[in-house]
């Protein structure tokens, strides 16, 4: 069944102003209770898990051909008209389709899974950093993300774009305090780039925690005094220290291997 249509051509339309806040503040998904995903490859994905969106947005000129593909993904599609869709876009290349959906209401620690292999992001600031090491999550077969205050926004449009989808494989929990991650009953381990054991030496436990850090910062010092061990990885190059997201798909997906080869 095919939802109804909405056409807007002013940029005064109350309708176009939200979804524009959406679309480029990165705050405005925590405030509205809805996430702006831009592009028919997050729309399929959220299609997959069975997702469905409030609203289905289209450029005007992108609307003919699109109608029958996406027309009854969403309860309600809004078609822009094509200048309007290019200034709601925060993309240099707008993909001239995308969807709003509704945030679950906010989670509270005691709806985590307690035993559920877990990535604990304290204070990663970056967009891209947050959205990459979401990505490596649900591809190492880690089910849940729990982000401390000061995390970038899971839901802002540059974290969504940077995860590809991964957000619908996971369940997410935002805006948590160190205390909050005691919850957890998994094995906690703290990434570092001084102290530790080696990775490759270590004999890593499934399922487990991984706690990554500010990228300036690191791993705060209330979080690591929780950790059951510190972990470092060899850089045999002499750098100081990796990208937070590089560092987290590294050692995510040594938890992953060595969950397959059971070591």
């Amino acid at each position: 069944m095919f939802a109804p249509a909405q056409h807007i051509h002013s940029p005064a339309n109350p309708l176009f102003k939200d979804l524009r806040r959406l679309a480029q503040d990165s705050a405005a998904s925590r405030k509205q209770g809805r996430a702006w995903l831009e592009g028919d490859h997050l729309a399929r994905a959220a299609r997959a898990r069975q997702v469905r969106p409030a609203l289905a947005v289209f450029a005007e000129s992108s609307w003919q051909q699109s109608a029958h593909e996406w027309a009854g993904l969403a309860r309600q599609n809004i078609v822009l008209a094509d200048p309007l869709f290019a200034a709601l876009s925060a993309l240099p290349s707008p993909a001239r389709m995308g969807i709003v959906i509704e945030l679950p209401l906010p989670a509270q620690p005691a709806r985590f899974a307690p035993g559920a292999p877990t990535l604990v992001l304290d204070r990663v600031q970056d967009a891209g950093n947050t959205g990459s090491m979401l990505r490596s999550a649900a591809a190492f077969g880690f089910t849940q993300v729990l982000a401390l205050q000061g995390t970038a926004a899971l839901w802002g449009p540059k974290v969504v774009r940077a995860g590809m989808g991964a957000h619908f494989a996971l369940h997410l929990f935002e805006g948590l305090q160190p205390e909050d991650i005691e919850q957890l009953a998994v094995p906690l381990l703290a990434t570092s780039s001084h102290q530790g054991q080696w990775l490759h030496r270590a004999a890593l436990p499934w399922p487990c925690a991984w706690l990554m850090g500010h990228e300036g910062q690191g791993v705060s010092a209330a979080l690591a005094r929780q950790a059951s061990a510190h972990i470092r990885i060899t850089q045999p190059g002499g750098e100081e220290s990796l990208n937070v997201a590089a560092a987290a798909a590294i050692c995510l997906h040594a938890s992953a291997a060595g969950r397959e080869t059971g070591e």
